[in-house]
């Protein structure tokens, strides 16, 4: 476009820094390590409150929990406790503290055992009202291993750390224990430096006219088109007729998942009846509206939601039925969606391994990889983060499967993912123990997407819904965000975001606030300073800019240019 006046050209001189964030509050420390050492390292934050945590003072502030034996012990200039002559699974060494209600407290500590490995440890704190369980670890005989987790208390009082393990033939060995308190306005300060350091930088912009003279006072516009970040609901089948459903949906998310469309007992009902109707409709609909999809799914390990002619199949058979139910589906959408949740649940369930053999989930993600390995493969699984005493998915056992998947023959060179489902359904939302959780889940150096959040009806929704979409979008492990309330027939499965006529509930309104917050598909407009220049903080995205100066006869082409998590240089032209 050729533009009229002296100053035809302006030229818009950018550059994008990582954003800088003071805080005077501790920082908190994202570190975890998920490798078994010959040596602890140093305890964080110096061990907090914890009295003596390297153990360099013997048994100061440590003492006998149950009917275990103590022993302080060094070895090769490294100190340490040892519980030992355990004939309970509590039976450990503890150390009194004082906890408060209004704070938040993250524990991390080194665990060893005498003999064996794949021993679960646990770290518990009994309090007034009762035990809380800190997080837990697989440990191992032959080296070191961190236990990294995190907890509130409803009432402030005394309690008392100790350790536990069901297996009470092991010794348990403890060093380099930390329990740091932070305050909820220190712990929200975390998430805003998070934000400030991973979702956004700092934009410089000049306007400039053609001989690079500065605009004085420019109106720069700016509007953003796609957010970076992707943050979504699932659909069901009801989005298709339903103009309203489709409106709040699209002008709100950039991402979905289908709610049962895809999985097998939707699409096979009937052996060897295939149909894919409704889902080809909803993906047709989402990639009409930009809408991003993750594939879900194509195995689920529950015994309760396998087909009764899949259950029928002997070995051979239910072999060959997986082997064309993968195959089929992942050759369908093959470059289609954005990730596939290959097998769900296998943390908790093992229908096809009980009928296939133990390496039933590796084998299925080593034919992922032959049908489309170029789309990431994800776990996907319950109870993570969600739930500090379900041993079957916490973060050690969850990075194993991983590790189990990945070294299987063939499946080295796989794209994998982490898949959280993140169901908030027995208690509140434990802060402390999800960040640490994620903490020690992003060493595993994959994707790690919330796949499916949702809080039960009898919590306070809003409120615990905020809670975790603040934490979970401020981590920088995450790499999207995809709630669970999508409307189906009969509603919403726990959590609905509208009414029926799709007019926003209070979680809706959380879900709008927070948008809001962060930017997304935001507009505003500025006027650079004496020099051309303009400065702000924008999320990472996708931006149209417009720049108007009295001295330019017209402005009204738009630039395009991405805000990203890198330093950059652009120069647009008018």
């Amino acid at each position: 476009m050729k533009l009229e006046g002296k100053y035809s050209l302006l030229m818009l001189l950018c550059t994008f820094i990582f954003a800088v964030f003071e805080v005077s509050a501790l920082p908190y420390d994202y570190s975890a390590s998920i490798e078994c050492l010959a040596n602890p390292q140093k305890p964080q934050y110096g061990g907090g409150i914890i009295i003596n945590p390297e153990l360099n003072d013997g048994l100061k502030g440590w003492s006998i929990f149950g009917n275990a034996k103590l022993q302080h012990i060094e070895s090769q200039g490294n100190k340490f406790l040892v519980a030992h002559s355990r004939t309970q699974p509590h039976d450990s060494m503890s150390q009194k503290v004082y906890l408060q209600s209004d704070k938040l407290y993250t524990f991390s500590a080194w665990i060893k055992v005498s003999t064996g490995s794949d021993v679960p440890v646990a770290a518990t704190f009994k309090t007034a009202s009762g035990f809380k369980r800190a997080g837990e670890i697989i440990a191992e005989s032959n080296c070191w291993s961190m236990l990294k987790g995190g907890l509130t208390v409803e009432a402030s009082g005394a309690a008392e750390l100790y350790f536990e393990s069901k297996n009470t033939s092991v010794e348990i060995w403890v060093d380099s224990i930390s329990l740091q308190a932070f305050t909820e306005k220190e712990w929200k300060s975390h998430q805003d430096r998070s934000i400030a350091k991973n979702r956004k930088s700092k934009v410089h912009i000049q306007a400039v006219d053609a001989e690079g003279n500065p605009l004085p006072n420019a109106t720069i516009s700016i509007q953003q088109n796609v957010p970076s970040f992707p943050f979504g609901c699932s659909i069901t089948k009801l989005i298709l007729n339903n103009p309203a459903h489709q409106n709040w949906f699209t002008s709100r998310f950039t991402v979905t998942t289908f709610g049962d469309e895809m999985k097998w007992y939707s699409t096979e009902s009937i052996q060897g009846r295939e149909d894919y109707s409704v889902a080809d409709a909803m993906l047709q609909f989402a990639e009409e509206n930009n809408i991003a999809v993750r594939g879900h799914n194509v195995f689920w390990d529950d015994p309760q939601y396998q087909l009764s002619w899949v259950k029928s199949l002997d070995t051979h058979q239910l072999i060959n039925a997986t082997y064309k139910r993968l195959n089929s589906i992942m050759q369908r959408y093959k470059s289609k969606l954005i990730a596939w949740d290959v097998v769900n649940e296998n943390l908790h369930w093992n229908f096809f391994e009980s009928r296939m053999g133990a390496n039933a989930s590796t084998i299925f993600y080593n034919w992922a990889i032959k049908a489309d390995g170029e789309t990431p493969l994800f776990l996907n699984d319950f109870n993570t983060i969600e739930e500090s005493r379900d041993g079957a998915s916490m973060p050690a056992m969850y990075l194993r499967k991983l590790r189990e998947i990945q070294s299987f023959p063939g499946n080295s060179g796989g794209r994998f993912g982490i898949g959280l489902e993140s169901h908030f359904n027995s208690s509140t939302p434990n802060l402390p123990y999800i960040r640490a959780s994620l903490d020690t889940l992003g060493v595993a150096n994959v994707p790690i997407w919330i796949t499916e959040l949702d809080v039960a009806s009898h919590l306070d929704q809003p409120f615990y819904l905020e809670q975790v979409l603040r934490e979970l979008h401020s981590h920088p492990h995450i790499q999207g965000i995809i709630m669970w309330a999508g409307r189906g027939p009969k509603g919403c499965y726990r959590m609905c975001l509208t009414d029926e006529n799709f007019n926003n509930l209070p979680t809706g309104d959380v879900v709008d606030k927070l948008l809001q917050e962060w930017g997304y598909r935001s507009s505003a407009s500025f006027t650079a300073d004496a020099n051309g220049f303009f400065e702000a903080s924008l999320p990472h995205g996708d931006y149209d800019m417009k720049i108007s100066h009295s001295s330019a006869t017209h402005s009204s082409m738009v630039h395009k240019f991405n805000v990203a998590s890198i330093t950059m240089s652009l120069q647009f032209s008018v």
